[in-house]
């Protein structure tokens, strides 16, 4: 019964609109600037079929291409212009030359593949095939589209202002966890975590990862008393919706998923006092067999719950989907399934910067 009114709360809530521009990127991990240059956006490459950027790049020789996400890599490989790729500056698109150096992603296990079940396919997934693009756009870009909501983080703000240690839980699912981040520090989290060391030298930010590859909100209430509260943070990044969104079977139905947010929030307000930022997910690949095609029901009951239960809430579906509006799937999931790449963890991370603490 005390689900049901917790869900009776936040039924009927108006949710926040979001005029959802394309976006913008940055050549540090750190820069909130809207600009109009894009650092590390990600691509495949089949055979000689063009690729499309999110915009169009300003002028020739303006784009450089190559094959890691961060440029300084002793592997990373700069390709060439004319020699591994050509560029239709006008329509914003990229393909491989027939002598490229850029993997075909038409060797892919998975190219062509109509709902497939990811678990039959050893070996999976789109690491090696991706290249990484850095431009100067044609057009100055706002992106993306996220409110300020200081005003529902005032304890972590007032903490960080006056340099005090502030501890903060991320909680969620694989994607949460990091998983097929290159490397930890390109976690969405721990860069934003990283971002606020930086912006408040004096205070002492701590980020903590507490959560479980392959978890739905069920195992999140169930192991929220060591993942979260046990941690005693003050801050505690929510994020589940990947696996709960599953067919029948492998996921949860909205309504328990609604109310299993609603319960942990309920807890780690009780037990720590600690505030909260609600977080959405994006669509996996469509052609993979488990997905139910209905993210955006899970990304709008979580944001419903953010509101009604006076939470932060950072709008990722809706940034995602107008970047992948643009790209195909494959460009932005490591693993060819629900996985973002080191350029989807970048995602995540500027919707949370844009919260504005």
């Amino acid at each position: 019964m005390k689900h049901n009114s917790n869900l009776a709360e936040i039924t009927g809530l108006t949710t926040l609109s979001c005029a959802i521009l394309l976006m913008t990127s940055c050549s540090t991990l750190t820069s909130t600037t809207p600009t109009s240059s894009q650092s590390g956006e990600s691509i495949v490459l089949a055979g000689e079929n063009p690729a499309q950027l999110a915009h169009p790049p300003l002028k020739p020789k303006s784009l450089h291409v190559r094959s890691t996400y961060r440029a300084d890599l002793p592997t990373t490989i700069h390709y060439e212009e004319s020699v591994d790729f050509v560029v239709d500056y006008e329509r914003g698109q990229i393909r491989r030359t027939a002598n490229s150096r850029i993997p075909d992603f038409h060797t892919n296990i998975l190219f062509g593949v109509e709902d497939f079940d990811h678990s039959k396919f050893p070996g999976f997934g789109n690491g090696k095939f991706f290249a990484f693009v850095d431009y100067a756009a044609r057009n100055k870009i706002d992106w993306p589209k996220q409110p300020s909501q200081t005003e529902l983080l005032s304890q972590t703000s007032a903490k960080l202002h006056r340099g005090d240690s502030v501890k903060i839980v991320a909680y969620g699912d694989s994607i949460t966890a990091g998983g097929d981040a290159t490397e930890p520090k390109l976690i969405f989290w721990q860069r934003w975590a990283d971002s606020l060391q930086q912006k408040y030298p004096h205070a002492k930010v701590a980020a903590a990862n507490g959560a479980t590859g392959g978890d739905t909100t069920a195992q999140g209430v169930q192991r929220l008393q060591d993942k979260v509260l046990n941690q005693k943070p003050d801050l505690v990044l929510i994020g589940f919706g990947m696996n709960d969104h599953n067919i029948p079977g492998f996921g949860t139905k909205l309504e328990t998923f609604t109310n299993n947010l609603v319960t942990m929030i309920d807890r780690i307000r009780k037990e720590t006092g600690a505030e909260i930022i609600l977080y959405s997910t994006f669509p996996p690949n469509p052609k993979w067999h488990f997905g139910s095609h209905n993210m955006e029901a899970y990304a709008l009951a979580t944001e419903q719950v953010a509101r009604g239960k006076r939470c932060a809430y950072a709008d990722v579906y809706h940034n995602w989907v107008a970047v992948e509006s643009k790209k195909k799937p494959e460009d932005m999931l490591a693993n060819n399934v629900n996985h973002p790449n080191d350029f989807g963890h970048w995602i995540y991370f500027e919707v949370l910067k844009r919260i504005r603490l």
